[in-house]
């Protein structure tokens, strides 16, 4: 089984791109070569908890099963808070990496650390690791469709972002993003012929508006093959999904969707029925692209 990285990493600098959003960059003790080559890297970031100056967390395992064991074994009372995010950028040449922070104004611990964070801070990563990587990858999906489409809500921006700046010149890309205002717009780059759709809920909570359905539900799509990236809310990738295979005829191969976060719950609350289908069907499709590669 591959390696599962797992280091401490440094806060060098925190930068408010949009009032709601952070970007956090950060020196790493460690950093394998293949970190930031890809775009859409997931990874695994651990807080420490009150009273700890260091997250704990057991050391690096090449074996991940093995790793999360010992992480579940540290006292409940000890172990990290662990969430997910995605890497917005790896400074090439260097340990230095970028990650965004959506700041919800709750009090989940990723967002009670980013709003108190300073030069200097140290908290734990575990990944990215090629235990997770999908069996074809995004570049070559992208690469052997006519177009793109990106569909996802201000927890998908950093993702999105690492798409579109992944993308080649001669790529076609369309991109529906949904954020709270026009204050949350973000200066987004591409060597690609990318349209950008932002779309504002305006008052309407987050997990509760369905803007970016509508937009998706109501798009004429340019001609040819597409594929297609969702993001963000379970509920709302849900509905896209179905939208898109049942409504609009498009192959389930062609789409890869993740949802990030689930209304009213958090990573530490049991999954759902919906969240355990979900799982098993992501698996199933990951199990159907490994064998047809094979």
């Amino acid at each position: 089984m591959a390696e599962l990285p797992v280091t401490f990493i440094q806060v060098t600098d925190i930068t408010r791109i949009t009032p709601r959003m952070a970007r956090v960059t950060f020196e790493a003790d460690d950093l394998d070569d293949s970190v930031g080559r890809t775009p859409d890297q997931q990874l695994k970031l651990c807080f420490p908890r009150s009273g700890q100056r260091l997250p704990v967390l057991p050391e690096q395992s090449d074996d991940a099963t093995s790793w999360y064991q010992a992480f579940l074994a540290v006292p409940e009372d000890e172990r990290p808070w662990m969430r997910s995010f995605t890497l917005r950028r790896r400074i090439p040449g260097t340990r230095t990496v970028e990650i965004d922070f959506v700041l919800h104004g709750d009090t989940g611990p990723a967002t009670r650390w980013a709003g108190s964070a300073r030069p200097g801070d140290r908290i734990g990563m575990v990944g990215p690791s090629a235990v997770y990587a999908r069996p074809v990858s995004l570049t070559d999906s992208i690469a052997a469709a006519d177009w793109l489409l990106l569909a996802g809500d201000e927890t998908a921006l950093p993702a999105i972002g690492s798409l579109l700046d992944a993308l080649p010149k001669e790529a076609h890309a369309v991109a529906y993003i949904e954020v709270a205002d026009d204050g949350e717009q973000q200066d987004l780059e591409t060597a690609g012929d990318a349209t950008v759709h932002w779309l504002h809920r305006d008052g309407t909570p987050a997990g509760r508006s369905e803007v970016l359905i509508d937009a998706v539900r109501g798009a004429e799509f340019p001609p040819g093959r597409p594929f297609i990236w969702l993001a963000g809310e379970s509920g709302a990738v849900r509905a896209l999904r179905r939208h898109l295979v049942d409504e609009r005829g498009l192959d389930k191969r062609s789409i890869d969707f993740s949802g990030y976060w689930r209304f009213k719950l958090t990573q530490d609350d049991a999954p759902t029925t919906e969240d355990m289908a979900e799982a098993q069907e992501r698996l199933a499709e990951f199990q159907a692209a490994a064998d047809d590669r094979a």
